[in-house]
């Protein structure tokens, strides 16, 4: 397969064929909305075939005008109400918004309709709709803000016998579907554990960032689990065995306190839903390229050296690149090495001009043989693409790693 090296950027040898996946190759869940961007996929391989879990972000189509019926939504209340929308709006008097309604029995997601000149409407950011409510208990919440987000995300299936050329499910594997994912699902990470995938992913709602469980033997079927870490948690990868008889994650806290320090973190649990034993393991490093934040991206492998984990680390100008950190075989809270510059970082157009510019950001890898692997990765919060690398090289290219 032909690559392109690119060494400005990293030791990661990109795909000739990136993006493997973008907006146009998916469909959307339901009439009147698009396909914003699909990324940020877990990995898989199973019977012959690459697995991708991607993130799939669907907006309300700007195009057209609000349908018979339409609706909108009462924002003045401690939780939004659905309400029929006036007649005589157009698509220029509106901006439609993803609204999970769990009142019904069976929960749905539908378009609502919000009047642009409704007052302390605030669309200022593309990526979310604020509102401020000066009345009641919400106007002395947060100086009155509430932010809902623009777009709505669901986890969809893609599939490839040569982990090049995938084919899209036509419908949601997981979607929002209870009050904590009301503004979407994002983000997976799948583990090969107990003759099961695990898959953690993050729950987003007016309640914070969660993380939740999901498991699947085929990836046609899916069982939820539920919420296994509290707000605001996000980045949750679980180590593919037992270490010291105990399950080991490595996880990323979003402390709202103080100094706001956000870094990986390590927790244990006995059956995958109750974790302690929290401590700092990967924190950002001042004046380094992961000086802003770090976070777990793929699940950590064993190598002859210890764990290998590849995580994002994002730098002063809000730039996300990948890097790794080697963890120690017995004991992972120990941190061996690090990586003392990027091992991938944007380079390319479609990594530094989407949705998101100057992002690369892994949810997993695939083995290729015992010495290379491929990483697949969202560019610019828009699409999917992958790089190879050879093992050895990245260990390689690591430095050894004193806490100070």
């Amino acid at each position: 397969m032909t690559v392109r090296i690119d060494r400005t950027a990293g030791i990661g040898r990109r795909l000739e064929q990136n993006p493997l996946i973008t907006a146009r190759d998916v469909k959307p869940s339901m009439p009147g909305l698009e396909v914003v961007s699909a990324f940020n996929a877990a990995t898989a391989q199973l019977d012959g075939e690459t697995i991708l879990l991607l993130r799939v972000a669907e907006r309300p189509r700007s195009d057209i005008d609000p349908p018979p019926g339409a609706m909108t939504l009462d924002l003045d209340g401690p939780h939004p109400v659905l309400r029929p929308l006036p007649t005589g709006y157009t698509k220029h008097d509106v901006i439609g918004m993803c609204f999970l309604d769990t009142s019904a029995t069976k929960p749905r997601v539908v378009v609502a309709y919000i009047p642009k000149d409704l007052p302390g409407l605030d669309l200022r950011d593309p990526r979310s709709i604020r509102y401020r409510n000066g009345t009641g208990v919400l106007g002395v919440i947060n100086e009155g803000y509430t932010d809902y987000l623009a777009q709505m995300s669901h986890l969809r299936v893609a599939r490839s016998t040569d982990g090049v050329k995938f084919t899209v499910d036509e419908t949601p594997a997981v979607a929002p579907n209870v009050d904590v994912e009301e503004y979407g699902v994002e983000d997976p990470r799948c583990t090969f554990l107990n003759g099961v995938f695990q898959i953690t992913y993050v729950s987003v709602s007016r309640w914070g960032i969660t993380t939740s469980l999901a498991t699947t033997e085929d990836f046609r079927t899916f069982e939820r689990r539920g919420v296994i870490f509290l707000p605001d948690h996000k980045d949750v990868v679980i180590f593919p065995e037992r270490i010291g008889g105990k399950y080991v994650a490595l996880t990323r806290p979003m402390p709202q306190s103080f100094s706001r320090i956000f870094g990986i973190w390590i927790a244990f649990s006995d059956d995958l839903f109750q974790w302690g034993g929290h401590e700092t393991v990967c924190l950002p490093r001042w004046n380094h390229w992961d000086e802003l934040r770090t976070g777990a991206s793929a699940v950590p492998f064993r190598t002859k050296d210890g764990w290998l984990e590849l995580y994002h680390g994002v730098n002063r100008t809000h730039r996300y690149a990948m890097g790794a950190v080697l963890l120690d075989g017995d004991d992972p809270r120990r941190v061996l090495a690090r990586s003392p510059v990027p091992i991938l970082a944007p380079g390319t157009a479609y990594e530094r001009l989407g949705l998101f510019n100057d992002t690369v950001f892994s949810c997993g890898v695939v083995h290729l043989d015992e010495e290379r692997i491929r990483m697949y990765y969202g560019a610019a919060d828009s699409c999917v693409a992958a790089a190879d690398f050879t093992v050895n090289e990245i260990l390689a290219s690591l430095q050894e790693w004193h806490n100070p």
